[in-house]
């Protein structure tokens, strides 16, 4: 794939990415790949393999905890996040992110997405956006009687939704999440995978999961993890069923994680 293919295909190129915490533990080891745009993509390994870190890494947030050192390149829009003169808060309007466990702000649900566009510049018409990113997270439905009330008075999976609602009114190219469903119920996990199935159209969504059946139902691409490596990355009906690497086998096995 020469640069030009490459820049249509790839919402974000990662080169040669490494992550090293204060106390000299590395998280992230030598990390290269091409994630396409709009679809999902799920990032699957064992507990500690990096995932999460490789994650936070796609839109600065390591860099909020002190002495994480990263080095590499991860490029979005054709020039690296990492650059001296890239504005990390700009970066995360650009690409969002949605945490495994739900953080609303302690301010009413309308509030919550108003206060993070007033923020970010929005000074469009208000209502409107509120009620767009509402629908986009498929809860307007169930709120639009509860916009004054507090956001902490929603269940789990409303709140995540609305912690999505949040993310998609800042228009974002890309949403990561980080294990968005692993404190919900069935239900709640079920409609957040039927939201993120909707959204793949319009938006690329990068989502680690420790659930391997979730990758399989939900995911376009999967990357598989370990040890810090990335040690696989296929289509994902590929990976799940010829995988190449027996690492990578043995893991969606059960032999070992």
């Amino acid at each position: 794939m020469n640069d030009r293919q490459t820049h249509d295909y790839a919402a974000l190129v990662v080169r040669s990415l490494n992550i090293r915490y204060a106390d000299g533990h590395e998280a992230v080891k030598d990390m290269s790949c091409v994630f396409p745009r709009q679809g999902v993509t799920a990032i699957i390994g064992p507990s500690g393999c990096g995932k999460s870190t490789a994650l936070r890494a796609f839109n600065r947030m390591n860099e909020l905890i002190p002495g994480t050192e990263t080095t590499g390149e991860v490029i979005f829009g054709g020039r690296n996040i990492y650059g001296a003169d890239m504005d990390p808060v700009r970066i995360r309007r650009h690409i969002g992110m949605v945490f495994q466990k739900p953080n609303p702000f302690p301010k009413s649900v309308y509030e919550n997405i108003a206060w993070a566009a007033r923020i970010h510049g929005f000074k469009g018409g208000m209502d409107a956006l509120v009620e767009s990113s509402l629908r986009k997270a498929a809860l307007w439905e169930e709120v639009k009687d509860k916009l004054k009330k507090s956001a902490l008075s929603l269940s789990g999976g409303q709140q995540q939704r609305l912690c999505i609602a949040r993310t998609l009114a800042l228009e974002p190219e890309i949403i990561l999440m980080d294990e968005p469903t692993s404190a919900l119920d069935p239900i709640s996990t079920s409609r957040i995978e039927d939201l993120i199935a909707d959204l793949k159209k319009d938006f690329t969504i990068l989502i680690v999961t420790h659930n391997m059946q979730q990758a399989g139902r939900i995911s376009d691409m999967t990357a598989f993890m370990l040890m810090g490596e990335l040690v696989e990355f296929a289509p994902t009906k590929r990976l799940f069923v010829h995988p190449e690497d027996e690492r990578t086998e043995r893991y969606i096995t059960g032999r070992f994680g």
